[in-house]
């Protein structure tokens, strides 16, 4: 059973699991996957910190701004798909590198146009890039952790995210202020090169790290089905029901968190007045509580399957708690306080973050590692097909009504759709299994 101790190799089978013999190199991979979804969320929130300003510079409108963030979206959407196809075929070490390698040059190409295409261009490729960053991270998470341990580690590195949306508003307005908002993309995009160099000196498979305890290598097995090298087909992926509820859910529930990235700043700076100097303080506070909401979320599903509860219903239970804090995010463009505000969409971002980990880790509960890459590539890439319907249509909304009214109704009900949706599909989140051969079935009934 997942929520029990497994005799380690070596170890006398009164031994814990938990003890300092098992070793703890594993987190120092979480703690990798943390710092560059970290840098990702940099680079992908600096366009909406300086969306005010450079919409005064560059001349756009908010149509135009909704085709900018929908240019990030396409790419995002279409690289998902390859990069999960690419990580399960050549391995997390490689796949990572190269999407990090294409994220960081692409941020700082944006120094380099001044025009609305040129703007649209560079997102593009940014999208591209980092499509790569949650496949791999949730496949490394798949190859290096227990499922017991699985969605703290998720709610460790998502939490980067968190992180990196805090820093930018304390970074990047200096950096403008000072080398101008070209210096700011190109000083936030050559980060990433230097987490390369770390990232290809510590990463391997565990059963090849020579960092690596035979302890700490069988607690990391504990748990894994048996071994099997090919590559799952994607038409085979989507006959199952496990593949669609995680797809829906992530094509329901990622544009509320796009929405949050680009469009927070823009409606602060036209509610309350906020200048780019000025967005630092209520942004912080607001992915500060995201951060919480991340590891939280990820924490309380693992302490309920630790004590004995079922996955399903501990992964279902922490979502449901987290759809219903996103719904008084309804009130959040009526208030006239800023700080009203502020803790409105602060909670309903906390508590995306715990639904996030949660449901990222529904994959690597469903599926066998080998179609962990590919399972969260096609969710990513339907939450991006979202995201461009979500960022389309914001555009569209904003342009001609100025209320963020109806953008905040669709981000308080989208969670409760849907776990409603996937509870119709999955209701006990029976995984999909590989027998000796090699294909899928499903294992017991719904």
């Amino acid at each position: 059973m997942e929520n029990q101790q497994a005799t380690l190799p070596g170890v006398a089978s009164g031994g814990s699991t938990s003890s300092p013999s098992v070793g703890r190199f594993r987190w120092t991979i979480c703690a990798l996957l943390f710092f560059a979804t970290t840098i990702n969320y940099i680079d992908r929130q600096i366009l909406g910190l300086l969306a005010p300003d450079l919409r005064r510079i560059i001349g756009w409108n908010d149509i135009e701004y909704g085709y900018i963030v929908t240019g990030f979206q396409a790419a995002y959407a279409l690289g998902l798909v390859i990069f999960g196809r690419l990580i399960d075929r050549y391995g997390t070490k490689i796949g990572y590198s190269i999407s990090i390698t294409v994220w960081s040059l692409a941020a700082m190409a944006h120094a380099l146009v001044s025009t609305v295409l040129g703007f649209g261009g560079a997102r593009f490729l940014l999208g591209l890039g980092e499509s790569g960053n949650f496949p791999a991270a949730i496949k490394a998470v798949a190859e290096w952790f227990p499922k017991k341990e699985r969605a703290l580690a998720t709610g460790i590195f998502n939490s980067g995210a968190n992180i990196g949306a805090v820093v930018a508003p304390l970074v990047v307005p200096w950096l403008t202020v000072t080398y101008g908002w070209y210096g700011a993309f190109l000083a936030t995009g050559a980060v990433g090169f230097v987490w390369l160099g770390f990232w290809i000196w510590l990463y391997d498979r565990p059963e090849k790290h020579p960092s690596l305890s035979p302890g700490e290598l069988g607690y990391i097995q504990s748990d894994r089905e048996g071994a099997a090298s090919s590559a799952i087909p994607w038409m085979r992926l989507l006959a199952f029901r496990q593949t669609w509820a995680f797809v829906i859910g992530k094509f329901l529930t990622d544009p509320i968190w796009w929405f949050y990235l680009y469009w927070l700043p823009p409606f602060l700076n036209k509610n309350y007045g906020l200048t780019i100097t000025e967005l630092g303080l209520p942004l912080v506070a607001i992915y500060t509580m995201t951060s919480i909401g991340s590891i939280g979320g990820g924490w309380l599903s693992s302490l309920f399957i630790k004590r004995g509860w079922e996955v399903s219903r501990s992964r279902k239970t922490v979502m449901l708690l987290c759809a219903l804090c996103v719904v008084p995010i309804v009130f959040a463009s009526g208030v006239s306080s800023l700080w009203e505000a502020v803790l409105l969409i602060g909670l309903a971002a906390a508590a995306h973050q715990g639904w996030s980990a949660n449901l990222f880790t529904t994959a690597s509960d469903m599926f066998p590692k080998r179609a962990v890459g590919s399972v969260t590539g096609l969710g990513g890439m339907a939450g991006s097909v979202g995201g461009m319907i979500f960022a389309t249509s914001a555009g569209y909304i904003l342009q001609f009504t100025g209320s963020y009214l109806t953008l905040f109704i669709i981000a308080g009900s989208a969670y409760l759709l849907a776990l409603g949706v996937m509870q119709l599909l999955v209701p006990g989140m029976t995984p999909a299994t590989i027998d000796a051969d090699g294909p899928l079935h499903h294992r017991g009934r719904e």
